[in-house]
């Protein structure tokens, strides 16, 4: 319930505040595993993206946010958890793989850190790798506005300032011939980068 009410006040606030606009929200699967991958430039990148897709996305959040318990507290309601940066996350892994074999929705920011210029930046293999390892397919969002809305003030009623475009699913490729498992995870998140590239510049 606590997601409902979140997501219901924070879709408010954002059309209001932010002239909120969503499209190719019939990419989003209603059923199934799926990974849901986005650039990242804002704290208001999560919130935007949960806030456009009508199923319940489980975001991966970098553990420093869960040291306060109160904060702790509220991701655990939005079912975020936690992900140590920079090494070998094996907790953060299982649930990872749990999310998707319960037929679930995996939220992450391939980029794994907010860009500070706004601009796109190389990914992370991780979303690649849990693509190829169990198969889920990969939905490519793309989140425009935030950077500038988050710095640089609001301008209501006028153009959609923060929007929200979703893009075809991309399938992984397994088992090619002579390629190897890192040259797949690699290609893939080639793939996915250049994918959200593309739905920003259309969105």
């Amino acid at each position: 319930m606590f997601y409902s009410f979140a997501k219901f006040v924070m879709t408010l606030y954002l059309s209001i505040a932010f002239g909120f606009k969503v499209t190719g929200k019939e990419n989003v699967p209603a059923t199934g595993p799926v990974i849901i991958v986005a650039n990242h430039a804002s704290i208001l990148d999560p919130i935007a993206l949960g806030c456009a897709c009508d199923r319940r996305i489980r975001f991966m959040a970098k553990a420093e946010l869960f040291e306060n318990p109160i904060s702790a507290a509220v991701l655990r309601w939005l079912y975020a958890f936690p992900v140590r940066r920079g090494r070998v996350d094996r907790e953060a892994y299982r649930q990872s793989m749990d999310i998707l074999k319960a037929g679930g929705a995996l939220g992450m920011f391939p980029e794994g850190t907010r860009s500070e210029t706004g601009e796109l930046q190389k990914a992370y293999p991780g979303a690649a790798r849990f693509a190829i390892q169990t198969g889920t397919p990969v939905l490519p969002a793309a989140v425009v506005g935030t950077f500038a809305g988050h710095r640089k003030g609001l301008k209501r009623f006028k153009e959609p300032m923060v929007r929200v475009v979703f893009g075809e699913l991309i399938w992984p490729k397994v088992d090619r011939a002579g390629a190897t498992v890192r040259e797949e995870t690699d290609a893939l998140a080639e793939e996915i980068m250049k994918r959200i590239g593309e739905l920003i510049m259309i969105a």
